[in-house]
């Protein structure tokens, strides 16, 4: 890198950023827009980041009514023990926060469902306690398109880095040619 370069503050550094997986569960995914395209996204995220060493949280929303998180999601996270909440933001997810902050995180990337309610009361609170949120536009859904829209315009407005999955991924790379690239190149194809 040259000397005397900055880089952008919003750009994610793999040492401080989390995965937190909202309430994907087996009850409610089915009905939301673009269903398929929210779990393989959200599993590219797992995945993405399981390879790169970065912790993973998940969460569920009242799971005795809600069902738990949806199969594909559950096996690809294998030993996250889901954070259970009745809160819609995960700011009620037990130490949830706390932890974050113990383990130096800064940056949270966020997917899951519903955009308009756990999701964008989650990110507001994260943003509240000091921390940036990353949001995988694609990894996210509602069930309704107006929800799903105001939403993401919401938390842009906020100060979320509204973004993509595979946008994510690489700017936790940060660089080409590792083990790291090519496996996660693999996973985005």
């Amino acid at each position: 890198m040259p000397l005397n370069t900055i880089r952008h503050s919003s750009i994610l550094i793999k040492e401080e950023t989390a995965l937190l997986i909202i309430d994907i569960q087996e009850k409610i995914f089915r009905v939301m827009l673009n269903s398929e395209d929210l779990i393989q996204n959200a599993i590219k995220l797992i995945e993405g980041f399981k390879i790169l060493g970065s912790p993973i949280f998940v969460t569920e929303q009242y799971p005795k009514g809600l069902g738990e998180t949806e199969q594909r999601i559950k096996e690809a996270l294998k030993n996250v023990i889901p954070i259970q909440k009745m809160t819609f933001s995960c700011y009620g997810a037990g130490d949830l926060f706390e932890i974050l902050n113990y383990r130096k995180i800064k940056r949270v990337a966020v997917a899951g469902i519903e955009s308009h309610v756990c999701v964008q009361q989650t990110a507001l609170d994260l943003l509240a306690n000091g921390f940036q949120v990353n949001l995988a536009a694609d990894a996210c859904s509602s069930r309704k398109e107006i929800d799903y829209s105001m939403a993401l315009e919401r938390m842009r407005k906020a100060g979320v880095v509204v973004t993509t999955t595979e946008a994510i991924l690489f700017e936790l790379l940060n660089v080409c040619g590792t083990e790291e690239f090519k496996k996660i190149s693999k996973i985005v194809k």
